[in-house]
């Protein structure tokens, strides 16, 4: 019966997708997210479609699974990158006052090719991973409630979210958000009354919470968010986007209203992570197993479906922004609607055949992304708001630090990178990391300024 009701009410939000995206789509609305009359879209359109496609599956997975390990530690630690929408409105409203229409118009004013060019790499691998991520999280939740259905969800889910996604790109992603971060919120607040009052949940043991591994390596997680938060939104194409479809005002105001609306949903679903570990429950299947078992079969059928939303929410943006990045940005596609649309097709495919190849590996890959970004801090702080010059050398040298820290995050393993980083736990290791990135970074770019 639970399996029956996920699949209905996950198919009747997907048939909702299908008809609130626009009938007709126009260049400027697929690549540029203008409604049917050309009009920009409003400031909820903007709050609504920031947030789903921010509070996305895995990120939401991430808040409850550092909950259960590190307990309010964890939660805060990856509620701390949600500051992205403060620091992030801050950099777009610099872009727009120095002319910029984007961040890879800034870069390419300032160092040419080379300042898209590397910008635009990290940029793709980010979009990716955002379509791997949120396909697997689909497979993993069907694998829990039907054995053997991950992979057949993950293909469906994909064709259907790219049939919308490619009728109407930025526009359709627009529209389409609003529907579903509203079911979102209304699942997901559902569950969460549910939960606070619950007769076994208690605020002060959750705020206090250490969680089962204790919570020092979450107090180390926090500082490595607050060291990323500033080049953090600068990398992600989908926030990046949305800065430039409509005025100043609105959209100022739609990155306050986004931060503290997704901040208080990803703790909210931390807490989950947090009372699982509070009640001894065994840690099963990224959590899911483990709901399973703690919760009744509605408020585990509601936290299920609030992933499930979340994840095509983010699929249909990262593919619009995608195309908008191939056609717009590197012009290795025409700009006209199929054009954009067989990009969506190819990175689509890529992701879910990404499902395929096992989930350790490449579940790191997502989480170095904002190591990768953190080239943009000097670049972006000595650049754009001192208003220095910075020769290009400098920029290819910061950028070139955060790739190779990156690099040893994803491979510390590796006998090359494990001979000199610290020992220690993973979070400490890149703690280190960023600290060395960061002091790199600055350290070139204010040669190369002088020298510039």
């Amino acid at each position: 019966m639970q399996t029956t009701v996920l699949i209905v009410v996950f198919g009747a939000i997907i048939l909702a997708s299908l008809l609130a995206a626009p009938r007709r789509a126009s260049i400027e609305g697929f690549f540029g997210g203008a409604g049917a009359t050309g009009r920009a879209p409003g400031l909820w359109v903007l709050v609504l479609s920031q947030v789903t496609t921010w509070i996305f599956a895995r990120s939401l997975m991430n808040a409850a699974i550092l909950g259960y390990y590190y307990g309010i530690a964890g939660t805060l630690a990856y509620a701390t990158y949600y500051g992205s929408f403060l620091t992030g409105g801050f950099i777009v409203g610099r872009l727009r006052a120095k002319g910029a229409r984007s961040m890879q118009d800034w870069l390419g004013a300032q160092f040419g090719n080379v300042g898209h060019g590397c910008y635009n790499l990290v940029v793709a691998l980010r979009l990716l991973s955002e379509v791997f991520a949120n396909l697997l999280v689909v497979g993993l939740i069907f694998n829990a409630v039907l054995a053997g259905s991950g992979t057949s969800a993950i293909l469906i889910v994909a064709a259907l979210g790219l049939a919308y996604s490619a009728w109407g790109g930025l526009s359709a992603a627009l529209r389409t958000d609003v529907v579903q971060m509203l079911v979102f919120l209304v699942v997901f607040g559902a569950a969460f009354v549910a939960l606070i009052a619950s007769p076994g949940f208690d605020f002060g043991a959750v705020l206090t919470a250490p969680g089962a591994s204790g919570p020092n390596n979450g107090w180390v997680l926090l500082v490595v968010a607050l060291l990323q938060v500033f080049s953090y939104p600068a990398h992600d194409p989908v926030m990046m986007d949305r800065g430039f479809l409509a005025d100043a005002a609105t959209t100022r105001a739609s990155f306050l209203h986004a931060f503290w609306i997704s901040t208080l949903c990803i703790i909210g679903f931390g807490f989950f992570g947090i009372q699982a570990s509070l009640t001894g429950a065994a840690y099963e299947g990224e959590l899911i197993g483990t709901w399973g078992v703690m919760f009744p079969g509605w408020i585990f059928t509601a936290l299920m479906i609030s992933l499930l939303v979340s994840a095509l929410s983010t699929l249909d943006s990262a593919l619009a922004s995608a195309a908008r990045l191939v056609v717009e940005e590197l012009r290795l596609a025409p700009r006209t609607l199929n054009g954009g649309r067989v990009v969506m097709v190819l990175f689509m495919g890529v992701g879910a055949l990404l499902t395929l190849w096992g989930n350790a590996t490449l579940f790191d890959a997502v989480a170095v992304s904002g190591t990768a970004s953190m080239f943009l801090s000097p670049v972006l702080i000595v650049g754009l708001v001192m208003g220095r010059d910075i020769a290009p050398w400098a920029y290819v040298a910061a950028f070139g630090a955060a790739v190779i820290g990156a690099l040893a995050y994803f491979g510390r393993g590796w006998t090359l990178f494990a001979a000199i980083l610290p020992e220690g736990h993973k979070y400490e290791q890149l703690l280190v990391i960023c600290v060395v990135v960061l002091v790199a970074g600055f350290a070139a770019v204010l040669v190369g300024t002088r020298r510039g």
